[in-house]
């Protein structure tokens, strides 16, 4: 069994009322392990409690088995990274300086910028493709190129874990692709413990080492994609007819809507291909 070094115990959480339930969640190191399920299901609201961001109703987030919620801030900073969905740089930053942000939590009054936090800026932009970018507004930018620079941030803040809230929304199929090998890539090739919330069924069963299915803020399924990535497991939760197939070429699990219109699955031979 992998050991983990984020636990999630009977957790409860939501805003004024609860939308996450008695979750108990172990996150294997060094895999992408990906949350699916509904729109609602509670999988952002789960991804901010495992962040910090929100506090729990019931239950714990353990990191290193110590409670997160009673870890001083800038302690957790340096284990933990968080990608929001949808990050807004401030007008006129470049890509230089965004990535740079991702070295606050290793400053202080006696520390300031050094050698070291250069050098893990550069090392950020090198792993995601994007030195060609440092002296450009990040507002010029495409999205894929925006959050390729995003992640370069939150790489350089040089943490075990990152978390990332639907890095893929609005972007093209291929720029999606992209995303996923080099987030992939961080987990086998960095060591780099990462959790996605995502939205793309096939995406998800593609990449993922570790999926988890949610639906009205309870988990409903959790393992390989294997065990999980089910026409029983997506009737249950989406209400979804599918036949769960795997592509001839790679090897992948996909799920195909079987009332689709004749002809129309050959739609989906872009992704099969791509990944």
């Amino acid at each position: 069994m992998a050991k983990t070094s984020l636990r999630i115990q009977q957790l409860s959480t939501g805003y004024q009322q609860m939308v996450v339930k008695n979750v108990e969640l172990d996150i294997p190191d060094g895999k992408l392990t990906a949350l699916i399920g509904p729109n609602g299901c509670g999988k952002s609201t789960l991804l901010k409690c495992m962040a910090r961001i929100l506090k729990p109703m019931g239950g714990h987030v353990l990191l290193n088995q110590q409670p997160i919620h009673s870890t001083p801030t800038k302690e957790v900073a340096k284990q933990l990274a968080l990608l929001p969905q949808g990050p807004v740089a401030p007008e006129g930053l470049i890509v230089r300086e965004l990535v740079a942000q991702g070295r606050y939590p290793h400053q202080s009054l006696l520390k300031q910028w050094s050698k070291a936090d250069e050098a893990a800026v550069q090392k950020a932009m090198q792993m995601t493709d994007t030195l060609a970018l440092a002296d450009r507004p990040v507002s010029a930018l495409s999205g894929g190129q925006r959050q390729r620079c995003w992640i370069a941030m939150v790489l350089a803040q040089d943490t075990p874990i990152i978390l990332l809230d639907e890095p893929t929304t609005f972007l093209d199929m291929r720029v999606q692709v992209d995303l996923l090998n080099l987030l992939i890539s961080l987990a086998h090739e960095h060591g780099r413990t990462l959790v996605v919330v995502l939205h793309e069924l096939n995406l998800a069963a593609a990449f993922a080492d570790h999926l988890v299915l949610m639906k009205d803020g309870e988990l409903q399924a959790q393992g390989c994609p294997e065990d999980v990535f089910t026409s029983d497991n997506l009737k249950s939760v989406f209400n979804l007819d599918a036949n769960i197939i795997r592509d001839p070429h790679s090897q992948r699990l996909m799920c195909v809507p079987t009332n689709m219109p004749a002809g129309a699955a050959v739609q989906n031979a872009p992704l099969a291909q791509a990944v």
